[in-house]
This record gives structure tokens, C-alpha cells and sequence, in this order.
């Protein structure tokens, strides 16, 4: 007998049944780091935001920050104020960032830039840095940002692309990377955590074999730094780029951070030769000479306004730990799982990331033809995950500000915007 609409609707909506409630309860009750959710800046009208591996929302203290910066910093001290604090920022930042989220120790890392400017500088001089070697590894599905970068560089250099065909639910292996690299490569680009599935790529295990080939290794850490741990020096990573404006909530449009192991840095040589990276900054020469260091990175002026964001981020970061943020990461993702499996796997939809914790970053992938029709209504309602072409829509669980509670909000809202478009 064939099941009728509004019977389909009585049973599937009865599948809520009270022990994801209870549980997500529970879990937010022993939530070691529940204390940090009022840290953020409330947003009227949104019931569950599931984006924050897109746009991290802002602390709460933002508004007086910036008022702060403007009335003193830029508006009293002025001009002073480059002498004063904002020359080092890049580097005093860039320092933060390393020893808080990346395993690194100072002197490697600098904020500047977009992600997409220190992604060429760092390629172009990674690949100069190689000479004989004439090809780039980098995924086929990886962000759009980095293939393009990559093959123009190729394109300007007369080098060659080589791609990774990784799993596109368990993402790159280093058996997938060892089966396209070899003596002509010069640098392997990869994603530590995949945009679309969420995979957590081995970066240890990777960056080794692209060494046993004498390639560079360079990482995009765009969706892992702040919430997965790394680290990079102890891993050998050469090089690593990252955004600061989602789970370092640095604000729509802040700078990126470029790192460069400390070893490498006089051998590489970025080629955007802009006054801020001259030895002598003031000098006003002829010719340009690049400052020895991580300084080296920098080009313009940097975005200092757009700096403010992301320094109250990682000090709560920090005061968490990192190891403390990545297990409630694994804790929602694993929850978000679970809500999946009891509320949308009835409905055909379709989980893309892995069930594996341990092979997961900060966010879950979910998958139905409806999803970009869902995504607009969701929107309408004040529930906000992201969709990405062709039918998925993204939960991205930025661990210090969503709780297991809200994320179950989410899921829910999915499933009834699926049920009332039957």
C-alpha cells in the first residue's frame, strides 16, 4: 500500500525522537567549553548559524574595539602609531597565530594580504625556488582559488600540472599524492581540511613523501587552522597559507597569514616587491633589496583595521587549548552525524563526508537535489548553513560558539524545510 504524503510526514516528523534532544542536552551540560558561547555577538532573528567555516561571527567586545582603535589608536596617537605598534603587526600577529594554532615557533609566519595573493607569492616562489623540476601537484577538486593560481603560475613559468584524484568523500591519501609525484616535481599544494567533504588530509605523512621526491610541500590551511591541530615544524611543512575570517573570526575580508620554515627563508624569494619588504623601508632607493625573514612576505601596506578581529579569537583560543577546541569539534561533527542518520537518511539524503572523526575537520557535508532551494528558505527562517554546487549543503560547527543544541536546531530545520517542499 503506498504511503501517503501526509502519512510520509507523520512518520518521518516522529523520528525526532527524545533521546537527540536529551543527548544534545547532555553533551552541552558536560561542555567543558560552553562557558565561551557568550563570548560572541548575538545575532537577532538567527536560530542556528552552521556556517562558521565560512565567516566566524564576531566577539561581542568588536563594537567597543573598535571604537577603542579609532578613538585612540588612529585618532589620537595617528600617525605615531606606526611607530608604535603597528609596523611589527604583521609579524606580532603572524607570531600569535603560530604558536597558538599552527606548531610553529616564531619568526615563520606573517599576516598580509588575501589568501589568494600570498597563495602566488608562495607558489611562484616555491617553483623558482626548484629549478630543473617543472611540474605542480595540486588536487582536481581542490578550492578554485588554488588551481587557479596554480595554473596561471604554470601558464607564466611554462610549467606543468599534474593532478590528484583523491576519494571525494575520504580526500587525498599519500598513496594518492606518491602516485603523481617524481623528480620533476617542484611543489605539491594541498588542502589540510577539503572544502566540500570536510576530509582531513595527513599532513605529517604527506609532506614527508612529497620530501622522499624532493618536492616543495605547500598547505592551505584555510579550513583547519583554529580548530584542528597542527604541527608544522615538526612535520617539515616548507610553506603554508590560511584565512584568518573563519575559525579565527577575523571579520569579513581580513588579511591572510603566509608561513615559511625558518630553514627556506633565504632561499626563497616572493616576487611581489612592494616597500614594505625592502631592507632598508624608508630608504627610498634605487634598486630593491629584500629584508632578510619573514618580513620578506610583505609587500603594501597592511590592512591594520582588519587585524583587530582575530586577536580576541586567538586569545580564547588559546585560553581553551587547541587540543580542547578539536575535541568538541569532533564532538559536534560526531553529534551532527548521529541527528543525520535518524532525521535526513530517511529522506535519501546523502552524508559526503566520512564518518571517521579522526578524517574529518570542522565541518560535515550533506547531500539532496532540493538543497538549493532548502538553503534560500533556511536563510528566510534564521537557520544558516552554506550551499555548495551542485546539491550540498555545508554544517560548519565552529566549536566555540555553537553548542550541540543549536546544531540539532539546524538539522531539524533541514528536515522540515525537505518535508514541506514534498
Amino acid at each position: 500500500m503506498t504511503e501517503s504524503p501526509e502519512d510520509e510526514h507523520r512518520r518521518v516528523a516522529g523520528i525526532l525522537s527524545p533521546d537527540l534532544a536529551s543527548e544534545a542536552a547532555r553533551l552541552d551540560a558536560a561542555d567543558p567549553l560552553a562557558r565561551h558561547l557568550s563570548a560572541f555577538a548575538e545575532a537577532p532573528g538567527v536560530t542556528a548559524y552552521l556556517d562558521g567555516n565560512s565567516l566566524g561571527r564576531p566577539l561581542a567586545d568588536m563594537p567597543e574595539k573598535v571604537a577603542q582603535f579609532i578613538r585612540d589608536d588612529w585618532g589620537t596617537r595617528l600617525i605615531r602609531s606606526w611607530d608604535e605598534q603597528w609596523m611589527e603587526l604583521p609579524m606580532r600577529l603572524g607570531d600569535r597565530i603560530a604558536s597558538v594554532a599552527l606548531g610553529a615557533a616564531a619568526g615563520q609566519t606573517v599576516v598580509a594580504d588575501s589568501t589568494s595573493v600570498m597563495l602566488y607569492k608562495l607558489i611562484r616562489a616555491a617553483v623558482a625556488a626548484r629549478p630543473g623540476r617543472d611540474e605542480i601537484v595540486i588536487e582536481a577538486g581542490n578550492f578554485p582559488t588554488d588551481r587557479f593560481i596554480a595554473a596561471g603560475i604554470a601558464e607564466e613559468v611554462g610549467a606543468t600540472l599534474r593532478w590528484v584524484e583523491p576519494d571525494e568523500i575520504t580526500g587525498v591519501s599519500v598513496d594518492d599524492m606518491r602516485a603523481v609525484v617524481g623528480e620533476r616535481t617542484a611543489l605539491v599544494v594541498l588542502s589540510h581540511v577539503d572544502y566540500r567533504s570536510g576530509a582531513l588530509a595527513d599532513m605529517a605523512s604527506i609532506t614527508a613523501a612529497a620530501h622522499d621526491a624532493g618536492a616543495l610541500m605547500l598547505w592551505d590551511l584555510c579550513h583547519s587552522v583554529g580548530v584542528v591541530p597542527m604541527q608544522l615544524d615538526d612535520w617539515g611543512v616548507d610553506l603554508a597559507v590560511g584565512c584568518t575570517y573563519k575559525y579565527l573570526n577575523g571579520g569579513p575580508g581580513s588579511p591572510a597569514f603566509g608561513y615559511v620554515r625558518s630553514e627556506l627563508q633565504d632561499s626563497i624569494r616572493q616576487p611581489i616587491h612592494g616597500w614594505w619588504s625592502a631592507a632598508d623601508i624608508f630608504a627610498m632607493g634605487p634598486e630593491y633589496a629584500p629584508v632578510p625573514g619573514i618580513r620578506q612576505l610583505l609587500s603594501g601596506t597592511p590592512p591594520v583595521m582588519s587585524m583587530l578581529g582575530m586577536q580576541g579569537m586567538l586569545d580564547l583560543i588559546d585560553e581553551a587549548g587547541i587540543g580542547a577546541v578539536r575535541a568538541k569539534s569532533i564532538s559536534l561533527t560526531d553529534f551532527a552525524v548521529r541527528a543525520y542518520d535518524e532525521l535526513l537518511a530517511p529522506l535519501d539524503v546523502r552524508l559526503l563526508s566520512t564518518r571517521d572523526a579522526a578524517g574529518r575537520g570542522g565541518h560535515i557535508t550533506i547531500g539532496h537535489p532540493s538543497f538549493q532551494r532548502v538553503t534560500q528558505e533556511l536563510w528566510g527562517q534564521g537557520v544558516i548553513p552554506d550551499f555548495r554546487f551542485p546539491d550540498g549543503i555545508r554544517l560548519g560547527l565552529s566549536p566555540l560558539s555553537t553548542s550541540h543544541e543549536e546544531t540539532l536546531r539546524g538539522v531539524v530545520a533541514v528536515r522540515d524545510a525537505l518535508l514541506a517542499g514534498r
